[in-house]
């Protein structure tokens, strides 16, 4: 039986610059401490001033446009998203996530927890927080991302995106997802992180669920489940606006709606039709394809959302 799981583990330098139908592309690679985080910064070459996203993806090691290649995923989400963003006169910075580069993994080997992943962002935000460029600068956090980005919120961004995010923490979500496919499977991802909780270890994993519960893993999992998005999300004092879209295979949209309950002062938006990787799917069956595709649309409702909610800064 195959288990597919909402998590999947395992000197700024712009070293080029061109110009595309009047949009400026820097490569600019980010360094926190011995972690490379090379990123691709865009925006209209016409404006002397202007908003910034900054997009930060979700578990796994999505690169800075969306695609995990080992993993055969290939929607290039994050690069539609940016160039519609671009269009609508909004800047857009993404990067690849530390497990992404190949140079960083020694030092992951040797220590990787969910706070390491904040700290990048963190990096990002130093980077980019008195540019002069921009006049506002707006986190979008997707999936696991929209934790990472509620934590990293820092006194240089001026609204909140959560596309796709969690309401509760990850660990209960998980045991969802598996329960979904197999009971008996679920019981046991609930006792595994019962005795990672309490012991810091799990002692015998379930064969069928190693791939989650590796002895690597462990580390990671128990800063990550620490956390309730729902209560974190209750701190942020900044404009929110949050999305999910209704065939979200990963993450419902009650996960939305509790985010929404905790904070009311946030713009709840449930958009028909996307999906996780941000497309729109008119046929259940295209859900899937569309990881693998990017040859299907990007939501228009996701952009037009967004775009007004940065613009309003």
């Amino acid at each position: 039986m195959r288990i597919s799981y909402l998590l999947l583990f395992l000197l700024s330098t712009p070293f080029s610059v061109f110009s595309q139908s009047s949009v400026l592309s820097e490569d600019i690679l980010l360094m926190n401490d011995s972690i490379q985080l090379p990123g691709t910064l865009t925006y209209k070459a016409d404006k002397k001033e202007q908003p910034l996203a900054i997009f930060i993806q979700g578990s796994g090691n999505p690169d800075r446009n969306g695609n995990q290649l080992a993993l055969g995923i290939k929607a290039n989400y994050i690069k539609s998203l940016r160039d519609s963003l671009n269009q609508n006169g909004i800047a857009f910075y993404s990067f690849d996530k530390r497990n992404v580069t190949p140079s960083n993994i020694k030092f992951l080997t040797q220590h990787f927890i969910f706070e390491d992943l904040v700290d990048d962002v963190e990096t990002i935000i130093n980077h980019f927080g008195n540019d002069k460029r921009f006049n506002s600068i707006t986190l979008i956090g997707h999936s696991q991302g929209s934790l990472v980005g509620m934590l990293a919120i820092s006194e240089h961004i001026d609204g909140f995106v959560s596309v796709s995010g969690l309401g509760e923490s990850a660990d209960k979500t998980i045991v969802k997802q598996v329960t979904a496919q197999s009971e008996v499977l679920g019981n046991t991802t609930r006792e595994h992180f019962s005795e990672l909780k309490a012991t810091g270890s799990i002692k015998e994993v379930n064969p069928m669920l190693i791939s989650l519960f590796a002895k690597q893993n462990h580390e990671f999992l128990i800063s990550y489940i620490n956390y309730i998005p729902s209560e974190e999300i209750k701190k942020i004092k900044i404009p929110i606006l949050i999305l999910n879209g209704t065939k979200d295979l990963q993450v419902k949209t009650s996960e939305a709606e509790l985010l929404h309950k905790a904070n009311p002062e946030s713009k709840l938006v449930l958009i028909e039709n996307m999906n996780h990787v941000l497309k729109t799917i008119d046929n259940d069956e295209d859900n899937l394809k569309s990881y693998s595709s990017s040859e299907f649309p990007l939501s228009k409702h996701l952009v037009a959302e967004i775009t007004e909610f940065i613009k309003s800064k």
